[in-house]
């Protein structure tokens, strides 16, 4: 029996989700500290009670589709609205090269998890699920990407193999990558820092949020350095700042139509949502950079990070487990393939590459969280080596970042150009 569910009941269902994560994120320690969104804790057990209720008494729901594309549209357009390039400045020439070390992991991701796939018989689009889709790209490309490969390239299951790989990513991501860096970090023979008995937990705290800070304006604007890490921040904004964001969204939507009607069966056909990022990208630079506008961040990252909640719960909604049977242990297989080549990667090239310091080492241990994960398991990794040893703000400036969008753009770029690839 098929039950179809318009966009009020899937918004409500969405909603109980996000609530049903909280409670869990919150209550399960492990959830915690391996910073599993509270759109997967949440969603994830619900989508086990809907396979429940398929195998039990047959039932298959239909969610309203219309609004799950709306706000995985504005999702992606956020990440464009925030990638305000003139940023390159601060990070200086370690940025770029960051970039360059993680666009070349990236093309490997995809490489390893295409070939993997190919070898043990899966179609070879699998393997970019199992590769920078859902590790290096997180939940939310791993939904975007999987609706795509399923309606154009006729992928069976890849929203649901992606999903269930992004989650795989975040826990093995915040397992390896402090175990990298403190092995890089005692090869150069430091010591952890010892602590101050006489430091009160107050100033511990301040000294811990230092390196987070955010610098604000007298009229109370902001540009923060950790985009979409930490969702649940207080983010003083107003009905205004509100509207004028929600005004640059549109601009980015109706441009991702317009390219994606423009461009289709050319050469630049690319998803909507590749083409939303890419207009928010234009709009935010062409704001700043020409018209001297000045963007209001904290709405953007609001309304991104209210978006990707909830595109993601109505995306884990609409799971079909059952379709994963057949894949298990073949995935299985890439994935720990894919946790051994990014060990690798972070601890012979990422760690050397970026000067073989400290620096390099803390690097090391955040490339290898947003690698696997996403920035905020990389944030995580990082703060665990530097609360241990010593504070590292290059890291902590450059990561972020890179992390947060300009991977995105880079990631979003390779992968057009492997599902072009005559596998």
């Amino acid at each position: 029996m098929e039950v179809t569910l318009n966009g009020y009941y899937t918004l409500i269902f969405a909603t109980l989700v996000l609530l049903l994560g909280r409670f869990l994120v919150k209550k399960i320690k492990f959830l915690e500290d391996f910073n599993i969104p509270e759109p997967v804790a949440g969603g994830l057990i619900a989508a086990v009670i809907v396979y429940a209720l398929n195998l039990i008494w047959g039932y298959s729901f239909n969610f309203h589709q219309g609004l799950q594309t709306a706000t995985m549209l504005m999702f992606f357009a956020s990440i464009g609205l925030s990638a305000d390039f003139g940023r390159l400045k601060a990070g200086g020439t370690p940025l770029l090269i960051f970039t360059i070390v993680v666009s070349v992991f990236i093309i490997l991701q995809d490489v390893v998890g295409v070939a993997m796939a190919s070898v043990l018989g899966l179609d070879p689009l699998l393997g970019l699920v199992t590769g920078s889709i859902a590790l290096t790209g997180g939940h939310g490309t791993a939904g975007a990407w999987g609706v795509v490969l399923e309606e154009q390239y006729n992928v069976v299951g890849a929203t649901t193999l992606g999903i269930a790989v992004a989650t795989y990513g975040l826990v093995a991501g915040g397992l390896v990558g402090g175990p990298v860096a403190r092995r890089l970090i005692n090869k150069m023979g430091l010591k952890p820092t010892p602590v101050n008995p006489n430091q009160s937990d107050v100033e511990k705290l301040a000294g811990k949020q230092s390196l987070y800070s955010t610098k604000h304006s007298e009229d109370g604007d902001h540009r923060h350095e950790e985009m979409f890490e930490k969702p649940d921040n207080i983010r003083i904004i107003t009905a205004s700042s509100t509207i004028e964001s929600l005004a640059l969204f549109a601009g980015a939507l109706a441009f991702a139509d317009i390219m994606t009607l423009v461009a289709a069966d050319t050469a630049f056909e690319l998803p909507t949502f590749v083409w939303a990022l890419a207009g928010g990208v234009i709009i935010r630079n062409a704001l700043t950079m020409v018209f001297n506008f000045d963007m209001f961040d904290r709405a953007i990252d609001v309304i991104g990070n209210a978006s990707l909640s909830l595109f993601l719960a109505m995306a884990l909604l609409s799971l079909k487990l059952w379709e994963l049977t057949d894949l298990a242990g073949p995935v299985l297989i890439i994935l720990v393939v894919q946790t051994l080549v990014m060990i690798g990667y972070a601890y012979f090239v990422t760690f050397r590459v970026m000067g073989k310091d400290y620096d390099a080492a803390v690097l090391a241990a955040g490339h290898s969280g947003f690698g696997m994960g996403a920035t905020p398991t990389a944030i995580a990794n990082m703060q665990a080596v530097t609360d241990r040893y010593l504070p590292s703000p290059k890291a902590f400036l450059i990561v972020p970042m890179v992390g947060a969008f300009f991977v995105d753009i880079v990631n979003a770029t390779i992968l057009q150009i492997f599902t072009k690839l005559p596998f």
